[in-house]
């Protein structure tokens, strides 16, 4: 291995990421998780910045994953018990809450939210739960619950407008567009640490859902809104070249007001295309 390719303190060792502070090559052995990345043991030692043990990591928890769910599960519910839906029409009922442009156009600006909280049902819903509990914790861990939380409703938001500007006259209802944001956002997460896109699961899961997108009642436009979304906040969070991390000057602190920014002007895009279909 080339000299610049393995650990500085451990010649034999590959070297995946550097030390945020010092640019030097580390093995996994000597990465100590900080607040922004990772450190080597002598950057963590001069007590420069907080150092976080993998109990008490910002979002270790995976707290935002668990009321997301929860959030989402409870809507669910709602649409049985208090709107008088049945586990066969609960998609109806999902509607009247769900995000639908000429409604929106009309004032109901909150459907561009509560929409990707409705499901159609237990397939609908179960499935989209079991991608969000399973990638959303560790997205959480690597990025903190507040960051976790601001990207998952931009990404939200991304797929509401993706949903409005390719099928305006239909309601979509389901968390698809986020959680499909969060997908993109764990492929430049895994590319920043070295892992390929097929190193893992992950490359055919996208790919199944991708093929899946195109099928009848399911929206196209959602779904891809969400992973361009989710792609941009990824090169945002994360960079294309592994072990670089984030491309901004700022680091994490300049991305998190990116990300707020990207979502007020998602908001605004959705406003507009909902008043003026495309």
């Amino acid at each position: 291995m080339a000299p610049n390719e393995v650990c500085y303190r451990h010649p034999d060792r590959p070297a995946g990421v550097t030390c945020q502070r010092c640019d030097r090559r580390i093995c996994p052995s000597c990465q100590h998780q900080a607040s922004v990345g990772v450190h080597c043991p002598e950057c963590t030692s001069k007590n420069t910045q907080k150092v976080y043990t993998s109990s008490s990591l910002p979002g270790a928890q995976g707290r935002v994953t668990q009321v997301l769910v929860g959030a989402n599960v409870a809507m669910f519910v709602l649409s049985i018990v208090a709107l008088g839906a049945t586990l066969s029409s609960v998609g109806i009922a999902a509607r009247d809450l769900g995000t639908f442009a000429p409604l929106i156009a009309e004032g109901e600006y909150w459907r561009i939210i509560t929409g990707g909280f409705m499901h159609s049902g237990l397939i609908h819903i179960g499935f989209n739960m079991y991608l969000l509990w399973g990638i959303g914790r560790q997205l959480e861990r690597m990025m903190g619950e507040i960051d976790f939380g601001i990207a998952y409703f931009v990404c939200l938001v991304g797929g509401s407008v993706g949903a409005m500007a390719l099928d305006w006259q239909t309601p979509v209802v389901g968390a698809s567009g986020a959680v499909f944001g969060l997908l993109s956002l764990m492929v430049l997460a895994l590319r920043s640490r070295g892992i390929g896109l097929f190193d893992t699961g992950l490359g055919m899961l996208i790919g199944i859902n991708v093929l899946l997108s195109f099928r009848s009642g399911v929206s196209l436009g959602g779904h891809m809104g969400g992973l361009v979304i989710g792609g941009i906040l990824g090169i945002l969070w994360f960079g294309l070249q592994p072990g670089k991390g984030s491309p901004l000057p700022g680091g994490a602190k300049q991305a998190r007001w990116i990300t707020i920014g990207l979502g007020v002007l998602l908001v605004g895009a959705a406003i507009i295309i909902a008043r003026n279909p495309l």
